[in-house]
């Protein structure tokens, strides 16, 4: 059984730090590419960050800068560090598992809210 499951969201202030956690299971995690997406309430799903079995990183404008996404391969783990906060940035954030010619996987997300 696959499971992903994400930790580390929570209420900062603006310009504040959060760093979210995503522990994989049942999957050959290494072969993935994992990465971060997020959703505000009536805003469509946005790509935040990928990391590839390479350690190619790929991350969007909006959070370019600030936010930097990891992988630890030997605890099928991927993390992303969300530094200096905006109240844009307030959503759930999933992480997912993608390889090519398998099902994505998905968590069932965390929320991150940034609020004074």
């Amino acid at each position: 059984q696959v499971q992903l499951v994400e930790s580390g969201g929570g209420l900062v202030q603006p310009g504040g730090s959060l760093r979210l956690s995503c522990a994989a299971s049942g999957i050959n995690f290494s072969r993935y590419t994992m990465g971060w997406y997020r959703q505000a309430p009536g805003k469509q799903r946005e790509l935040v960050a990928t990391i590839d079995r390479d350690g190619i990183t790929n991350t969007a404008d909006s959070v370019k800068g600030r936010f930097s996404i990891s992988r630890d391969n030997a605890r099928n783990t991927v993390s992303l560090q969300m530094n200096s906060l905006k109240p844009e940035d307030t959503a759930v954030y999933r992480c997912h598992a993608e390889r090519r010619y398998y099902t994505t996987y998905k968590g069932q997300g965390t929320q991150v809210t940034v609020s004074s």
